[in-house]
């Protein structure tokens, strides 16, 4: 009886290796603002290109030193413009970031009935539906009214309360004067 136990027991191992574990999963962004880390949960289950688009460039470290170049408080902190929003390089113009987009092609629409609530990420776009490319945005609160308009790509998992901490911007437009960053934004797991 105790043989078989052993030989249970190691079969039950080997069948747990042989499974994928579901904590090393890369679709997490995790974004590191000055007071801490920032964990969202991609949703390639609902925007595959988008989710794709974003996991890309942030492998290649082209979010690292953007800034939040809109920030709107009670709506929503905008960030990912990697031509004209990266602090330090050559291309970085605080008047014209929220303008540019990346080297990468714009993406069609990949609307969802996922809601915009407090901590969802989703896409910036022109007027075009089809004109996400790099930048993105984290909902302070519910925004019901974006619901169906723009890509979901993910929902933050982990310091919301430190995207809450994000210098805000002044005026309607919620342009942010020395803006905070993304210092560095790595994707992998939780």
């Amino acid at each position: 009886m105790r043989l078989f136990r052993l030989a249970f027991a190691g079969m039950i191992a080997l069948a747990a290796l042989a499974m994928p574990a579901a904590a090393a999963t890369d679709d997490f962004l995790t974004i590191q603002l000055k007071d801490g880390p920032v964990v969202i949960q991609l949703m390639p289950d609902i925007a595959p290109k988008h989710v794709a688009q974003v996991k890309a460039l942030a492998a290649k470290g082209a979010y690292d030193n953007v800034v939040f170049h809109r920030v709107i408080s009670g709506f929503m902190a905008q960030t990912g413009d990697v031509q004209y929003g990266k602090q330090g390089s050559p291309s970085f113009s605080a008047a014209r970031a929220g303008t540019g987009g990346s080297d990468l092609p714009n993406l069609p629409a990949e609307f969802s009935k996922t809601p915009f609530e407090r901590g969802t990420v989703g896409m910036a776009r022109s007027q075009s539906p089809n004109s996400a490319n790099s930048q993105f945005f984290i909902m302070f609160g519910e925004g019901s009214f974006l619901n169906g308009q723009y890509t979901v790509i993910g929902k933050v998992v982990s310091g919301m309360d430190l995207v809450d901490k994000i210098k805000r911007g002044e005026g309607g437009n919620g342009e942010v004067t020395n803006p905070d960053k993304m210092i560095k934004v790595t994707v992998g797991k939780k």
